[in-house]
């Protein structure tokens, strides 16, 4: 299953997270190297988007449809699927002492072998990205965009990054997550010179 996920076309080449090879290392070298190849002549402005509790938020009949839409995930892995996530519990037990149970119809295991589904999840909101014509990478619930604009003329590259963050931030919100405004920044690099023209 994992080998078929990670090959699709659907599974954006910018999640640095689940794939062999692609680590919070190489997430943070491709960014990098982007803010390096402007900075001669351009500034990057960086906005980082995290969500909130992102694995507990999941829809499963959304991820289901994306999975066998989108990921071509049929017949018996598709239904084995499903039974993994359907009559999901949990509860906290401390001692001799438990929590009420409580059944679950969203979220999925984070840090478990089929941490991919969160990114196969995630993975239409790279189109949102794309159609505005911003840079991005993505690592597990952070999503990095970037571009770089010219430094005496910042308004349209701003505004574009204020639409993209926009439609973002409505794609997650119609898919049952949200952005937690406090984990959430956005920075501006440049060279002296270019930071001086701001």
């Amino acid at each position: 299953m994992r080998p078929h996920l990670l090959e699709s076309a659907n599974f954006t080449e910018y999640q640095s997270a689940y794939r062999k090879g692609h680590s919070t290392e190489t997430a943070l070298l491709e960014v990098l190297d982007g803010v390096y190849t402007a900075a001669d002549k351009q500034v990057t402005v960086l906005i980082r988007l995290h969500l909130s509790a992102a694995f507990d938020t999941v829809d499963h009949e959304i991820l289901v449809q994306r999975l066998q839409t989108e990921f071509g995930v049929i017949d018996t892995p598709l239904s084995w699927l499903r039974s993994y996530l359907q009559d999901r519990t949990q509860f906290v037990k401390l001692g001799q002492r438990q929590s009420p149970v409580v059944w679950l119809d969203v979220g999925v295991p984070h840090g478990s072998v089929l941490g991919p589904l969160f990114a196969v999840y995630c993975s239409p909101v790279a189109d949102v990205i794309a159609s505005h014509g911003v840079q991005y990478h993505q690592y597990t619930d952070d999503t990095q965009l970037r571009l770089a604009m010219q430094a005496d003329n910042t308004s349209d590259g701003l505004s574009v990054l204020a639409a993209c963050t926009t439609d973002v931030r409505q794609w997650y919100m119609q898919n049952g997550l949200q952005l937690n405004p406090d984990k959430s920044e956005a920075l501006m690099i440049g060279t002296g010179t270019l930071s001086a023209q701001l």
